[in-house]
């Protein structure tokens, strides 16, 4: 009997052991394949988030849509960091051109201010087009102006409102510095003619700034890009043709502008990104248009950087 009691007891120890044994298996086999099941889930599920740091300066006439686009896209994109600042084409190329900037923005093509060495190191993105419009003060109660009644009041022949139909009042000029890409275009296809700075003129690199002085000055005459314009100044005819979409597509408006946005060579991943973020359809049929900018694939016409038109 004590022999028979022992190996019961010995058979059921064994037993209970290869139970214990499975059990710890079975946890040893779950806990592994939780794991790589885990870890499989971040190696295929994950991807790098883009990332980078933007700085795009220069065009003022150019900045809202810049600054606007931007802000859009850095809350698509949260690893991506865009600085947006003014201070007129020519400071735009000069900084792209040194490394300063990653984005130059400009109303006019890099040969127009660089060496010819230092634009062809540039990369032209055309992002839109937008139009400059001779405005006035409120007041002023001319609504037409030739080419030639322009270059007569920007060169100084002509300083008085009365001796162009208009009341007896002076006429005080706002021009912008000879930096800005705003005003190389409203000289080149405005005037036909490069200017001088008058004396008793003001001068303003701001196109936030040109509005409100010409808004609040008796007498005051500037340009603006359309993208400014609003009911606070008065939009003048340009020899009977006013500064709308459907004249500037035809070319029937001259003066307008490619909005250029350059990088030098070609650009980083986050710069890539951005600048087809601009080029898409949301932001062309959308930011593009509502800022008063126009797409460029809109014009029937083109133009070089001479100046030249073609259809």
């Amino acid at each position: 009997m004590i022999v028979l009691m022992t190996l019961i007891v010995a058979f059921t120890l064994a037993a209970c052991g290869s139970k214990n044994n499975e059990g710890n298996n079975a946890t040893t086999n779950n806990s592994t394949t939780t794991n790589n099941t885990a870890t499989e889930d971040n190696t295929t599920g994950g991807s790098a988030d883009l990332t980078g740091t933007l700085l795009a300066t220069g065009s003022t006439a150019l900045q809202p849509l810049v600054d606007q686009v931007s802000k859009k896209f850095m809350e698509q994109n949260p690893g991506v960091s865009i600085q947006v600042q003014g201070g007129g084409s020519g400071t735009g190329l000069t900084q792209v051109s040194e490394g300063v900037a990653q984005i130059g923005n400009s109303d006019v093509f890099a040969e127009e201010k660089l060496d010819a060495d230092k634009a062809k190191e540039l990369v032209d993105h055309q992002v839109a087009v937008v139009a400059m419009a001779t405005v006035v003060n409120p007041a002023v109660t001319v609504e037409d102006l030739t080419q030639q009644q322009l270059v007569d009041i920007f060169t100084g022949k002509v300083t008085n409102w009365k001796d162009l139909g208009g009341e007896d009042q002076a006429i005080q000029i706002v021009n912008r510095p000879a930096s800005s890409g705003t005003r190389a275009t409203f000289e080149k296809y405005a005037l036909g003619t490069k200017t001088e700075d008058l004396q008793g003129s003001i001068q303003e690199d701001s196109s936030g700034t040109v509005k409100k002085l010409v808004a609040e000055t008796p007498g005051a005459i500037g340009y603006l890009a359309l993208s400014y314009l609003d009911d606070t100044v008065k939009t003048v005819k340009y020899a009977g043709v006013e500064a709308k979409e459907e004249n500037i597509v035809t070319g029937d408006y001259p003066v307008w502008a490619y909005e250029h946005m350059y990088t030098k060579g070609e650009p980083d991943a986050a710069g890539k990104a951005f600048l087809e973020f601009m080029m898409s359809d949301e932001v062309q049929n959308g930011d593009v248009v509502e800022l008063g900018y126009i797409p460029a694939n809109k014009m029937q016409v083109k133009r070089d950087v001479d100046g030249n038109i073609t259809k």
